[in-house]
């Protein structure tokens, strides 16, 4: 009890400087037409590789410097934020539904529904995950809804084998047979009971696979193949940074950073609520 109660209190700080950030970043992208000090698409060539504000050089207006085109760096990353979190909550929440899904029916029903869902999760990760993200977005086409679509196809097997073992885990218990004793249908104790018990673990998953999906769109894009317009987004800033790194490396740094702490956040938030939540530690 004493080592829970630790973990508990331990992650409050995970919990609120991680949902800090996260609340932060999605205000930012959720409001960037007037927080964005300048258009992210603006090129002016007399601006270019203009240094961050504490350099000399710097222009006041360009609190994080210009790119290679003069661009406002700031105002492209808060703008590259609202593409990094549609793709993070759409192609996360996809895959969590059915993977969550089937998941729990192979988990607590066993049998004949356990062995051909656990044989499809089998040869769907037989692929590595990235190159299986290139190649469906390479036949599906650039857009965003496909760049949602192979990240859902491809990372629900995450969500399946997890909540497959936890699910199995609850159908043991005790509370379970009382349920039946007590009348409960098989599909009413699987979603009243079970359900419930593995909830935790599916919001844990559910952050961590949204900062998958943003370090897959940063990959996606930063080999051209996110989205088919010229809207800014992570990847493609870091891939305009790489190419002017000895003579602009704020370009490169900034949105490098802005990615490990979104991606960190969500991992982090996911545990911290985990630890919150879940009934065995509390």
């Amino acid at each position: 009890m004493g080592e829970a109660r630790i973990a508990r209190r331990g992650s409050s700080p995970r919990l609120w400087l991680a949902g800090g950030w996260l609340l932060l970043a999605l205000f930012a992208a959720v409001f960037a037409p007037l927080i964005a000090p300048q258009d992210p698409l603006a090129q002016d060539l007399m601006l270019e590789r203009l240094p961050p504000f504490w350099l000399d050089g710097a222009e006041p207006d360009y609190w994080l410097g210009t790119d290679s085109l003069g661009r406002d760096l700031l105002s492209r990353l808060i703008f590259g934020g609202r593409i990094a979190f549609i793709v993070a909550f759409a192609a996360a929440t996809s895959a969590c539904i059915l993977g969550s899904a089937l998941g729990l029916i192979a988990g607590y029903f066993g049998g004949w529904p356990d062995r051909i869902i656990s044989r499809i999760v089998d040869v769907w990760m037989a692929f590595p995950p990235v190159l299986f993200a290139i190649l469906l977005v390479a036949v599906l086409g650039t857009g965003l809804s496909s760049v949602i679509l192979a990240i859902a196809i491809i990372d629900w097997t995450r969500f399946c084998r997890v909540i497959r073992a936890e699910a199995m885990s609850q159908a043991r218990m005790d509370y379970v047979e009382s349920a039946r004793i007590a009348g409960y249908g098989r599909m009413g104790i699987m979603l009243r009971e079970v359900l419930p018990n593995v909830l935790p673990s599916v919001v844990a998953l559910l952050s961590l696979e949204m900062g998958i999906a943003v370090i897959v769109e940063a990959i996606l894009s930063f080999v051209n193949l996110s989205i088919s317009t010229d809207d800014p987004t992570w990847g493609s800033i870091i891939a305009e940074g790489r190419l002017s790194i000895h003579q602009a490396w704020w370009v490169l740094v900034f949105p490098l950073i802005t990615l490990i702490l979104t991606v960190l956040s969500f991992s982090q938030f996911g545990e911290a609520l985990k630890a919150r939540f879940d009934p065995v530690l509390r």
